[in-house]
């Protein structure tokens, strides 16, 4: 006989690890005890020899199916004759912790749903150790029922059988519950107090006849509409004051995806995963799904249901006909943290929908749904958020202590490191107001509570005046500032688990730069201890400050007068830029410096392409003229290949002549769509000739900031740098815009503080 004690690290709360445990320790004769310890699973296991071996090996191959095994730790021990296996009681005790994200329903669950046999037949808030909330009801460690939201709902005897019964799928399964005893949904503030069952079918009634409903998820409210029906959509655009940054939407089952759009294989897995994230798809030419989901895009954001209550909203035994596809929207005021309780739906997305569906199972931490693209085959993360945070990254770089980073000003996330891991933060929002900076602090307290952290350093941007930098300071942490777009390569080579030195291509909106100047085109060499700017693209001005992230015309004119001089009037007629007010105003505001910034943004040159290529000349979302023009350039298919001249001069990339290339198409009335083509080539050529030429010795570089989320802008940078022997380190899991710094603020803030 022999006792090995087995420490599991990894996902491994919230999963079944324990009643799994059990499981296979019945089918081998294994006696002895596996308990939570919160940082880890603790196993002992007595036996014969060879079977304590088979014992461990069915738990490294054979965990629970929303398991993430990441390390095992097995030591003979001296231990008493145990009687059988049991599962003890959880304790707590410090070390790494790993915080399951919220698991979508499961299958097993989705055909219990629709049984009318079976006692959760339609029940709102089935679940079993395979799926069901964590994350978002978890108020601290251990995972256990009595430290969930769930807390205030006693399980029925039945309930409760089962959660005691090795044999069954919901042995130790915290959020267990039925319709007898678990959470009720029903109509906020509602004269005829209809619930449950009532409320659904209500509901129902008003989307299919067209209405607008928002619904409580598990993270969050959602806003939804028949997505087939022009004019429900049109009217949710209206009462949101979102006149054409395109919805997500919810379909019903896969089937109803691929009427509508084109899925490969890779995507098919992700689509119908455990995470369920929205995956942006190619709309089918023969889609009926409303032009006003997504206007001038080809593209579709689509999601499958996740919770039990989304399915029942498409299907229900009510007999009313449901659309199959719904607009499944956040339930926010535009750009703001999503709306987790009642009063946060009275107040601000009440006046945007016909009903409120809500529930009484308390939100505790929000989690707004994940976002992602696909580049080269592989996930390319646009949000991280629902069914991804707070998983960490793991760094192979050894550190000690803890800092919090907080992340950026818009897309804000925020992330915890606690020595070598690195745990980023469900999706917060943009802080352009005080509900957003008041979102992140309670968020981040919550999380430093839960992962039992103790920072000693605040790790935050430049930036004097970010609601997140104010945060910051409010901690009461004393502050380690990182320049933006530093922090957004840092970021990359923390998801590559990469430390060495790189040469970085950082190209985004705008940051605030070490000069007091607008940045965003910057070619940088890091280190995880600092950073040197080798290069920029030429500087222009922001005319009309703030307003000119709006209007890209006023920038394409600013660089037009640097440009032409005296000719960039007869310039900027013909290419009908004037599109308010005089040329003489523009100019006067640029030549004295009225209202104006000096920038190297290079989200601002993608505004200015597209106004000049009369693509868009202003925007109602950030990144709307941009997306425009690459999908323009994407529908290009001449001959790819262009001469193109040395575009750098010392340390500036010559994007002026970029600039005169576009103008010069325009006036001979060449393909805007070949010349949308050249812009993303001639900008990839360019600042890859900047990164070889200032290299050095350094052969790996990377790419991040907000305007690689430009696939094709992506595709060309690497393939110019891989033609030139680079290795080049790319996102996949962290979105390379805003809402990834938070991970390199959190890199270096440990490195930091471990010299």
């Amino acid at each position: 006989m022999i006792t090995k004690r087995i420490k599991v690290y990894g996902i491994v709360q919230g999963v079944g690890m324990r009643p799994t445990v059990a499981r296979h320790a019945a089918s081998l004769g294994i006696k002895g005890s596996v308990s939570n310890l919160g940082p880890y699973v603790e196993i002992y296991a007595q036996g014969e020899e060879t079977q304590v071996d088979k014992f461990i090996d069915l738990i490294r191959n054979e965990p629970p199916k929303r398991a993430a095994i990441l390390k095992m730790d097995v030591k003979v021990k001296d231990a008493e004759v145990y009687d059988d296996f049991s599962i003890i009681e959880s304790a707590k005790t410090s070390g790494e912790i790993f915080v399951s994200p919220d698991i979508a329903i499961c299958d097993e669950c989705l055909t219990e749903l629709y049984d009318k046999s079976n006692k959760r037949y339609l029940h709102p808030f089935i679940n079993c150790t395979c799926c069901g909330p964590r994350l978002t009801i978890l108020e601290a460690l251990p995972y256990d029922r009595e430290r969930t939201s769930m807390k205030v709902f006693p399980m029925c005897p039945d309930c409760e059988k089962e959660y005691h019964d090795p044999a069954t799928r919901r042995y130790d399964a915290q959020p267990v519950c039925c319709n007898d005893c678990g959470p009720e949904v029903f109509i906020l503030d509602d004269e005829q107090n209809r619930r449950g069952r009532d409320a659904i079918t209500y509901v129902r009634e008003v989307i299919a006849n067209g209405g607008i409903a928002a619904i409580k998820g598990i993270g969050g409210f959602h806003l939804a509409c028949n997505a087939y029906d022009n004019e429900a959509v049109r009217r949710l655009r209206e009462l949101k004051h979102r006149p054409s940054k395109p919805f997500a939407v919810m379909m019903r089952n896969e089937d109803e995806v691929l009427k509508n759009c084109v899925i490969e294989n890779y995507q098919r897995s992700i689509l119908t995963g455990h995470q369920k994230p929205i995956i942006l798809l190619a709309r089918k030419e023969d889609s009926k799904i409303a032009e006003q989901v997504a206007p001038d895009n080809p593209m579709l954001g689509v999601m499958l249901p996740y919770a039990p209550l989304q399915s029942l909203i498409f299907d229900y035994d009510d007999g009313i006909k449901m659309p199959a596809c719904l607009v499944m929207t956040s339930g926010n005021l535009s750009g703001l943290p999503i709306c987790r309780n009642d009063d946060d739906a009275r107040r601000e997305i009440a006046s945007y929908c016909d009903v409120i569906l809500t529930h009484n199972r308390r939100i505790i931490i929000r989690a707004d749904d994940s976002v992602m693209d696909f580049y080269d085959g592989k996930p390319y993360m646009i949000r991280r958020s629902r069914g991804y945070a707070p998983l960490p990254y793991m760094m192979t770089r050894p550190f000690s202590g803890s800092v919090i980073a907080y992340g950026g000003e818009l897309k804000n996330t925020f992330c915890v490191a606690v020595n070598s891991l690195m745990y980023p933060s469900s999706y917060i929002g943009d802080l352009t107001d005080l509900k957003g900076k008041n979102a992140l602090k309670e968020s981040a307290e919550r999380m430093i509570n839960l992962l039992e952290a103790k920072p000693s350093y605040a790790v935050c941007d430049l930036h004097p005046s970010y609601n997140s930098s104010e945060a910051a300071e409010e901690s009461g942490l004393p502050l380690i500032r990182v320049q933006h777009h530093y922090a957004h390569i840092l970021s990359c080579m923390a998801e590559n688990d990469y430390t060495g030195d790189v040469i970085g291509i950082s190209l985004d909106g705008t940051g605030y730069g070490t000069d007091g100047t607008i940045w965003g085109g910057e070619i940088l060499k890091c280190s995880l201890d600092d950073f040197e700017r080798l290069g920029h693209i030429r500087p222009f001005l922001h005319t009309g400050g703030d307003i000119a992230s709006r209007e890209g015309f006023r920038i394409a004119i600013s660089m037009l007068i640097d440009i032409y001089g005296d000719g960039a009037e007869d310039k900027c007629n013909r290419l009908g830029l004037v599109r308010q007010g005089s040329f003489k105003t523009y100019k006067a505001m640029h030549d004295n410096r009225i209202n104006t910034a000096v920038s190297t943004s290079c989200g601002r040159l993608f505004d200015a392409a597209s106004a000049i290529l009369g693509i868009r000349y202003e925007q109602s979302f950030e990144g709307e003229a941009a997306v425009a023009l690459e999908f323009k350039a994407m529908e290009y298919e001449g001959e790819k290949v262009f001469d193109c001249e040395d575009l750098t001069h010392g340390d500036v990339i010559a994007t002026e002549k970029i600039i005169t290339r576009l103008v010069d198409g325009m006036e001979k009335g060449e393909d805007v769509r070949k010349l949308a083509y050249e812009f993303h080539y001639m900008l990839a050529k360019g600042v890859s000739q900047m990164a070889i030429a200032k290299a050095g010795g350094i052969k790996t570089a990377a790419l991040s900031g907000g305007c690689y989320q430009n696939k094709l802008l992506t595709k060309l940078t690497e393939k110019e740098l891989r033609d030139n022997g680079f290795k080049v380190l790319l996102h996949s899991m962290v979105p390379p815009n805003d809402g990834g710094i938070a991970l390199g603020q959190a890199l270096y803030g440990m490195n930091r503080i471990n010299n």
